[in-house]
This record gives C-alpha cells, structure tokens and sequence, in this order.
C-alpha cells in the first residue's frame, strides 16, 4: 500500500465571487487519521469537498492507489466515501434502505442487493449501533441516530478513504465514544480516515493534524507535537490552551483573570 493516500497541489476555490482557499498544497498518510481545524471561515470543509471532487477547483487532487489504474467513476466512488454536514437523505426511506444506498458503487446497474452487500449493511449498522431501529424511517430519528446511520451509510462503502465533515454532530457523549471507536477499527482494517472536527480535544487523538487560516495552511504534524499544540493555541487567538491530563493532550479555554 503507498504512503500516501491523497495528494492537493496548488489547489483554489472560490465560492462565488470570493476566494476561499488559496495554493493548497498537501499530502495526507495512508492509513492514519488526520483532523483539520481552524476558526469558523477558514475553509475546512471546503478544503474536505475540494478533496472529495464535490467542489469546483483548480489545481489537482490525486489519489495515488489509484494512478495506475485509471479508475472510472464506480472505481473511484469505491474507493473513496463521504459523510457531509448536515447531510441530507431521502427521509421516507428506512435506515436499511438509506444504508444499502453506500453499496451502489459495488452494484451492477438495476441489479439487487447480493448476499455480500446485505452483509456489509448489516455490520455497518451494528457498529453504529443502529441495527435495531433499521426498518424506521429517516424521518422518524432524532439527531443523533440519523447521524449514526449516515455514518452507517458512508462505512457501508467499504471505501479506502473516509472523509467525514464534523461527524459528531448531535451526538451525545457515549456515542462519540462510539464514533472513535469506529475510528480506531477502519485505522485497524488500514484504512485512510480525515476530518473536520470542531472538538478540539478529540482532535487531539488523531495521528495527524492540519491547521487552517483564512484559506491557506498553517500548520501540518503530530497531534503530540509542542509546535502543533502552539500552532492550534495561535490560530484560535490564544483563547485555549493545549494541556496534558492523563497521558491525553486535551484543550482547555484560557480565561484571562479579571484585575
């Protein structure tokens, strides 16, 4: 397997008339989970749909494992799955149904769902702890399951690369456990995991992290790295701190006492 999962260089985007990000130049490790964070409007999920072909781009997003083969779009949909922000589907449809969804890559065209697909559905649902509600509508979910079954949906690929833009929306404590333990399974099964995350303490557990501003990069290394913790503390104007309690690097917000 190379290094190297996905390559940016010299990647620009404009939303409109106003330029969001700038040069991006950029390599991400093959199975390791790298995070990106920044202040609000500092293009992180632009730069995550950039990375997924779902924005309009200059520049060049390549995927190495894939140079060789010259991949059609069924190819490339395997190897690669998305789990957006505020991610719609189709809210008649039943958890199971929405889930079986991230098999169409694996499908021939107008053919039912085989024996291998039906599996990968039921496994993906059970590690996101969804399984029981499965014959529910999306409609019918709260917050929090209709976030677990997307992610149901995005893990149902099987793809090489996950990326998953801020992941933990609406979900509780427990179930954000639950999410890392995902995590650190797909980095056990080598697989590629990269994220926006505003949690910056669980950011903080990830291999790698990027550190964006005003559309540019900052910053990229260790997430145990003094020179990526002094990076993060700058980006966000020195209003958190970067702290070790327990053997774990958390973040703490810096309260100035008042005189």
């Amino acid at each position: 397997m190379t290094h190297t999962a996905a390559i940016l260089e010299n990647v620009n985007v404009s939303l409109g008339n106003r330029p969001v990000l700038h040069g991006i130049n950029i390599e991400f490790k093959s199975a390791k989970w790298t995070n990106i964070i920044g202040p609000n409007g500092a293009g992180k999920s632009t730069l995550l749909g950039a990375l997924a072909g779902l924005i309009p781009m200059t520049g060049k997003v390549m995927y190495p494992a894939l140079l060789q083969s010259q991949p059609n779009s069924k190819e490339k949909a395997r190897h690669l799955a998305w789990l957006g922000q505020n991610q719609l589907g189709a809210d008649d449809l039943s958890v199971y149904d929405i889930v079986m969804l991230g098999r169409i890559p694996h499908q021939g065209w107008l053919s039912s769902p085989s024996a291998e697909d039906q599996l990968a559905v039921e496994q993906s649902l059970k590690r996101t702890h969804a399984w029981e509600w499965r014959t529910r509508s999306l409609k019918e979910l709260s917050g929090g399951e209709r976030q677990r079954a997307l992610l149901a949906r995005a893990l149902a690929v099987n793809a090489d690369i996950l990326l998953m833009d801020e992941p933990l929306t609406s979900l509780d404590p427990p179930h954000q456990v639950d999410w890392l333990e995902v995590v650190k399974s797909l980095l056990a099964e080598q697989k590629t995991v990269i994220t926006v995350l505003h949690e910056l303490t669980i950011s903080l557990l990830a291999d790698e992290i990027v550190v964006l501003k005003c559309g540019q990069i900052e910053h990229q290394g260790s997430s145990s790295s003094p020179v990526t913790h002094r990076a993060i503390e700058q980006v966000f104007e020195n209003k958190v701190q970067i702290l070790k309690l327990n053997d774990r690097w958390i973040s703490v917000p810096k309260i100035t006492a008042e005189n």
